[in-house]
C-alpha cells in the first residue's frame, strides 16, 4: 500500500542539516526504500561518502566541484549545479526513488546556480508517494509554503567560534 510522501525543508544556521538527511537516509535504507541523494555545491571527499558506498539502497551524487562559497562562482560550478537539477528532474518524473535528498541545494539557489521557480516547478512535479527533503542554509521563503515539515537550526553555541578546525568524521 503506497503512502502519500512529504516535503521536508531542513535549515538554518546551525549545524546538522545534512547529518539530519543522512540519518532519514538510513532510516529508510534499513526499511528497504530506495534513496538517492544529489549533493549541490559539495565536490570534496566527506566521510560519509564511503558509509554509504556500502548500503546498496541509497545512491549519492555529486554535483559541485571545489569549494566555491568563499569566492563566487564560476561558470563551471554553475554548470555542474545545473546538470545535477536536470538529472534531479529525470528521477522525479520517472518516480526513480523513495526518498530523494537535495543536499546543500538551498545554499546552490542563494548563490543564484539555479533560481526558487525551479526547485518549486521540481516539488510539484513530484509523485504522490514520493519523500523529499531539501537542505541548506538561506532557505528562500518560498520555499516554506511548499514544504510540510520544516526544521530550522539554530546555532547557539559552536567549537568553531573557538578556532577548532573541521574534524574527520564529525564535520566532514
Amino acid at each position: 500500500m503506497a503512502t502519500r510522501g512529504y516535503i521536508h525543508l531542513y535549515t538554518g544556521n546551525g549545524k546538522g542539516k545534512t547529518t539530519a538527511a543522512l540519518g532519514l537516509a538510513l532510516r529508510a535504507a534499513g526499511a528497504g526504500i530506495p534513496v538517492f541523494i544529489a549533493q549541490f555545491v559539495k565536490g570534496m571527499y566527506y566521510s560519509e561518502l564511503r558509509s554509504i558506498g556500502k548500503i546498496p539502497e541509497i545512491t549519492l551524487k555529486q554535483y559541485g566541484l571545489d569549494c566555491f562559497i568563499v569566492n563566487e562562482p564560476a561558470p563551471k560550478d554553475i554548470q555542474a549545479a545545473q546538470k545535477g537539477l536536470e538529472e534531479v528532474k529525470d528521477i522525479v518524473k520517472n518516480n526513480g526513488t523513495g526518498l530523494l535528498i537535495l543536499d546543500e541545494i538551498c545554499i546552490a539557489m542563494h548563490y543564484k546556480l539555479f533560481s526558487p521557480d525551479e526547485v518549486i516547478r521540481l516539488l510539484k512535479s513530484k509523485h504522490e508517494e514520493m519523500e523529499i527533503v531539501l537542505t541548506g542554509r538561506y532557505a528562500p521563503e518560498e520555499l516554506y509554503e511548499h514544504a510540510d515539515l520544516i526544521t530550522e537550526m539554530k546555532e547557539v553555541k559552536h567549537y568553531y567560534t573557538k578556532g577548532i578546525d573541521a574534524r574527520k568524521g564529525i564535520e566532514f
